[in-house]
């Protein structure tokens, strides 16, 4: 019988025949998974023979990998903002940045908690069920999404954490929406652009197209969102985005066309600048957006 040291000896060097880059930490995270541990614990344990019971699911789950399924699917769970996700292919799975996106959110935007919030494209619900535990109960966050299924594991999510200011609606956009006002709309709309496409790393073949892809520059439902978003706010209200690499400038030219001020878009910690923020003073009604919908989802 292999120890567990062999074991994963073995395992990272056969993920990196398959061109797994973080081979050796994501064989510890299946050992750890299978063998119910931590990584300290796994440590201490490198010396324990593997029987054949405790092999036979993992080389199952090893060779998804090695396909280059996610790890986040295979585990079935995510962390994220200190909880733990459901997570799967009915979403995207959640990034670290989006995490800072929560980060920007709780600790720039918002000294108390808004009344009405609303997480746009919300895929998973990591965004706005985490705000609504954040901000605690006198926030009501509507998680948007036009995705059916992605509703569902957000629902899952949902009951997994227990918290109960939140309401779940499938929209297309903001077609589902009308007469909503919000003190904060938070969005991770898909920003990748479809030339890219035949450059991404393979693991992305496993999250949603709808989730991903925004036109050739990545931009098109940004457009539709700025647009849109001015008449679903409250005076005063705020906006924080997502977006991709090197479209903070159009995206923050986008907000000043609609009529936003106080434009800021924050640095992730990689020191990409990825986070437009801006807040909508009019108190007028906006100019009605066109009636035309593009699908919108985290």
């Amino acid at each position: 019988m292999k120890t567990i040291l062999e074991t994963l000896d073995s395992g990272t060097q056969w993920l990196q025949s398959k061109g797994v880059d973080t081979a050796r930490r994501d064989m510890q995270l299946l050992l750890c998974h299978q063998l119910e541990c931590t990584k300290i614990q796994l440590y201490t344990r490198f010396d324990q023979p593997l029987d054949e019971a405790q092999l036979a699911p993992l080389r199952d789950m090893l060779k998804r990998r090695g396909q280059r399924e996610p790890l986040q699917h295979i585990l079935g769970t995510v962390e994220f903002y200190r909880r733990e996700f459901y997570t799967d292919a009915r979403a995207l799975i959640p990034r670290p940045e989006t995490e800072e996106l929560c980060e920007i959110v709780l600790s720039e935007l918002h000294s108390a908690s808004p009344a009405r919030v609303l997480d746009m494209g919300t895929g998973s619900g990591v965004i706005g069920l985490t705000l609504a535990a954040e901000f605690g109960p006198k926030s009501h966050i509507t998680c948007a999404d036009i995705s059916t299924k992605a509703l569902e594991l957000t629902q899952k999510n949902k009951q997994l954490l227990g918290v109960e200011n939140v309401d779940l609606i499938e929209s297309d956009s903001f077609s589902q929406l009308a007469d909503q006002r919000y003190d904060l709309i938070v969005a991770n709309l898909p920003y990748v652009p479809l030339s890219d496409k035949p450059t991404l790393e393979a693991e992305l073949d496993y999250d949603p197209a709808l989730a991903l892809y925004s036109g050739q520059d990545g931009l098109d439902l940004l457009r539709e969102f700025t647009q849109q978003a001015p008449q679903f706010l409250n005076p005063n209200g705020k906006i924080a985005l997502e977006i991709g690499i090197h479209q903070y400038q159009e995206v923050e030219q986008l907000l000043d066309r609609a009529g936003f001020s106080s434009i800021h878009t924050y640095s992730d910690l990689s020191g990409i600048q990825r986070f437009p923020t801006a807040t909508w003073q009019e108190a007028q009604e906006p100019e009605a957006p066109s009636t035309e919908h593009t699908p919108l989802t985290d």
